[in-house]
């Protein structure tokens, strides 16, 4: 595969382009709001197979916007390459659904959500985070001084020693719904992706028996490995068709994943959407650098959202950090996704892994 690019526009033309020679042009979903450099910004949909297939397998990049640099790069990748599929299967890849956060270097939407928390039942009362309320103003304080730092990660930390990582990694990556300027915010209503995401499976998948699909993600995990994790338990059945289809996949909800259990992701809500359909979808996690990097980058990025006024400086720093958690720039992390990758749609389709 080769080098992964290194802005939204560049990543996007490359995804067009390919799709355009491979006889696809493309279907847009054009987004209201400009891009970090004054571009134009969209989700662009291309399916290869036939409209009528029995089999769907979908393929999303960008959930998480900054993430979308891996997950670009292996679509554009994969039609590069001009793969055989099946003749009861399509392939309906997803380019840049969150393309906001994907052209600033941002997790989050134009409002600060995390559209992978967006997916609850907006027609009831959102859920409560009592946990994180408690401790919102560590995890993103009103400063981000040398000083606040330090003092509001000693205290996370010893909260760490008291409490267990696992309760505040959920605590804090869960979900919340009372800080719009915090870290993992749901928001207020279905956003603009979370709207285009349903029209888009509605109109690629509505009528196929069996839906597969795979989400794109990055930044939990070992470096460069690729952990498939679905929103299920181990004993439901769209669990074990996973299984069934990759073998090794963990559970968020049974807390055998590199995720802690999340309120309002999308993959679980899709059979609503779908309910002619089998669906069997599982996030594609890839690892870049340990967890607390990680956090620290979207602490930072947070308070940078919320501040009243941030240097240029200052900016340009926080938004090279968080892409820097979420994206290797190196040949050797882009040679283990591209591996990975092909093993996971090519055991989605049926088809034979093509050599290394």
């Amino acid at each position: 595969m080769r080098p992964i690019d290194s802005d939204y526009a560049t990543a996007r033309a490359r995804f067009v382009a390919a799709a355009t020679k491979a006889g696809e042009a493309p279907m847009v979903w054009d987004h209201p709001l400009l891009g970090r450099n004054g571009e134009a910004l969209g989700t662009d949909v291309v399916g290869f197979g036939p409209v009528d297939a029995p089999h769907v397998l979908l393929i999303v990049s960008a959930t998480h916007g900054v993430e979308g640099y891996a997950g670009s790069a292996l679509q554009s990748a994969w039609v590069e390459l001009g793969p055989a599929i099946p003749d009861d299967t399509a392939v309906v890849l997803v380019h840049g659904i969150n393309p906001f956060g994907f052209s600033f270097d941002r997790r989050v939407n134009e409002d600060n959500v995390d559209l992978n928390r967006n997916f609850v039942d907006w027609s009831q009362p959102v859920p409560a985070s009592p946990d994180y309320d408690a401790i919102a103003s560590l995890v993103v304080p009103p400063e981000w001084t040398a000083e606040a730092q330090a003092e509001s990660t000693a205290a996370l930390l010893d909260l760490v020693v008291a409490e267990g990582l696992e309760k505040v990694q959920a605590a804090i990556s869960g979900g919340q719904y009372s800080h719009p300027n915090g870290v993992f915010y749901g928001g207020t209503g279905p956003t603009w992706s979370h709207r285009s995401l349903r029209e888009i499976l509605t109109k690629f998948a509505a009528a196929a028996a069996r839906v597969t699909i795979v989400d794109l993600h990055t930044g939990l995990g070992p470096w460069g490995h690729g952990e498939l994790i679905s929103p299920s338990g181990s004993g439901a059945a769209d669990f074990k068709r996973a299984q069934q289809l990759w073998g090794e996949v963990t559970s968020m909800v049974d807390n055998t994943s590199v995720s802690a259990p999340v309120m309002g992701e999308w993959l679980s809500q899709v059979p609503k959407w779908l309910p002619d359909a089998e669906v069997t979808g599982v996030a594609l996690e890839y690892g870049t650098v340990d967890p607390v990097t990680v956090l620290q980058a979207l602490r930072a990025d947070a308070w940078r959202h919320g501040a009243e006024e941030v240097s240029p400086e200052l900016d340009d720093e926080i938004r090279l950090q968080l892409r820097s958690v979420f994206l290797d720039d190196g040949a050797a992390w882009a040679s283990e996704l591209w591996l990975r990758f092909i093993q996971v749609v090519d055991a989605a389709i049926g088809a034979p892994t093509l050599p290394s």
